[in-house]
């Protein structure tokens, strides 16, 4: 059985569970947010605690707060950030709007772990000094998306880029059949198929950075609704020199800080850049499920690592089960995204209400991302086979190559010629010998399909 004790807010008692670190702000949003059961993710949990460490610090360098108070703030921040208590912080994601319940939750068990050690701290009065719910929470935002971005997702987009390097080079002579609108096309090599894929990585891993860097402009100083009221004008120069010391990021004070509190357009535009790398790991992974199509009446070009046994009932099948899980995750992040999106137009004047799904959201996005990358580079594209002799037999076939032949005789009759092949099933060369006027050397120096991959003019 549960033991409680008594806790006092503005609107009364609480009870509170007696081993429970939080108080009594805590205790009402647990009983009043039974939505999800998610509470917020520790990332962004360990982002309000920075916030409070960085304020601590600031308003001592300020005058405002002895130093024994901020030392308190400051190493019980630690145990926090480092992972401990990490069961202190049971608020529901689908809270108040502002935060306010998870910027109450930090303040308290913070002022709980410092009362441990005998130094008595207000949760309000002290942790909250200099600040408000209206740019803690918006401010932690910015931190944690900028360190998940920095930290998990570009490390995993690197190492992604890498494998499909070294495949890319494996394969820079591997001609296989192109293909537009599903459908047969000139010849490319597997290499450049890769090297597309990673080029594509690259370019959304700098959309992300742009992105990233807008977030280190925090608002952070603006308090109740952006005009700074009970914080001193230099408080947000101080918290973020001390913000981007304890981080390793360079954030800087939003000038205008209104704009952080009652918008969120940064974090709303680095969401749909993550959408937009969604996009790019769909299209890999749906290039692969094709890829391996088959065996037997697919395109059959390459083999996926055998993972799982496919069916429950059909033996022998082994599906491509994880660029599969990768476009589940792709559909994941769009939706999140989709939200994000309509959480930004939900700024009332000075105060966007939606603030702690958008944070959660866009931690989720790239926790994701980052495990569907790793994912994608070492259960996929890392040990895929190719079925070197299926590929080398249809390229051979293909009719479209007489698409190289239009220079010399023209689009009529090359079309004419890529028809006899398709309708006769003959050799596509063995056709334009006969008609094209040009001899055998010839249309093998012009229907190279290795040649072809390198573009030009014969």
């Amino acid at each position: 059985m549960t033991n409680f004790r008594t806790e006092k807010d503005s609107l009364g008692e609480v009870r509170v569970p007696e081993e429970a670190l939080w108080g009594a702000q805590t205790q009402r949003a647990i009983e009043n947010f039974p939505v999800s059961g998610q509470p917020m993710p520790p990332a962004f949990i360990a982002a309000v605690v920075r916030v409070k460490q960085a304020a601590a610090d600031a308003n001592a360098s300020l005058g405002l707060l002895n130093n024994d108070l901020r030392d308190a703030i400051v190493a019980a921040g630690d145990r926090l950030v480092n992972g401990e208590f990490a069961d202190q912080f049971p608020i529901d994601r689908y809270q108040t709007g502002s935060g306010t319940s998870t910027n109450m939750n930090v303040n308290e068990v913070i002022a709980a772990l410092a009362a441990r050690e005998d130094v008595e701290i207000h949760p309000n009065d002290h942790v909250n000094m200099s600040q408000s719910s209206n740019d803690v929470i918006p401010t932690a935002i910015h931190v944690s998306a900028v360190a998940g971005i920095y930290e998990r997702l570009i490390p995993a987009l690197t190492h992604l880029c890498g494998v499909i390097y070294e495949r890319e080079a494996l394969f820079a002579n591997q001609v296989k059949t192109g293909r537009t609108h599903l459908m047969d096309a000139m010849p490319v090599t597997l290499g450049q198929e890769l090297r597309t894929w990673r080029e594509q990585l690259l370019a959304a891993e700098k959309r992300l950075e742009v992105a990233a860097e807008d977030l280190l402009a925090v608002p952070q100083g603006g308090t109740a609704v952006g005009t700074g009221v009970n914080a001193l004008e230099e408080f947000p120069g101080q918290f973020v020199k001390f913000l981007s010391s304890n981080t390793g990021y360079h954030f800087r004070s939003l000038e205008h800080k209104f704009v952080g509190q009652s918008a969120i357009d940064a974090p709303v535009a680095l969401s749909s850049q993550l959408r937009g790398l969604a996009i790019v790991l769909t299209k890999i992974a749906n290039d692969l499920r094709w890829m391996n199509s088959g065996p037997i009446h697919g395109l059959a070009e390459i083999s996926l690592p055998a993972l799982q046994p496919g069916s429950s009932i059909m033996p022998g099948k082994v599906n491509p089960v994880i660029p599969e899980s990768v476009a589940m995750v792709g559909a994941q992040v769009m939706g999140l995204d989709s939200t994000v999106a309509m959480a930004g137009q939900s700024g009332n004047f000075q105060l966007n209400v939606m603030l702690p799904l958008v944070g959660a959201n866009l931690l989720d996005m790239i926790e994701l991302l980052t495990n569907a990358s790793t994912m994608l580079g070492d259960k996929a594209i890392r040990d895929f086979t190719v079925n070197t002799d299926h590929l080398d037999a249809a390229v051979g076939k293909n009719p479209v190559l007489v698409t190289a032949l239009n220079p010399e005789i023209g689009y009529s009759l090359a079309s004419d010629i890529a028809k006899e092949a398709y309708q006769t099933g003959r050799p596509v060369i063995d056709v334009a010998e006969e008609r094209s006027g040009l001899d055998r050397n010839r249309l093998e120096e012009l229907m190279d399909p290795l040649k072809l991959t390198k573009g030009g003019l014969a």
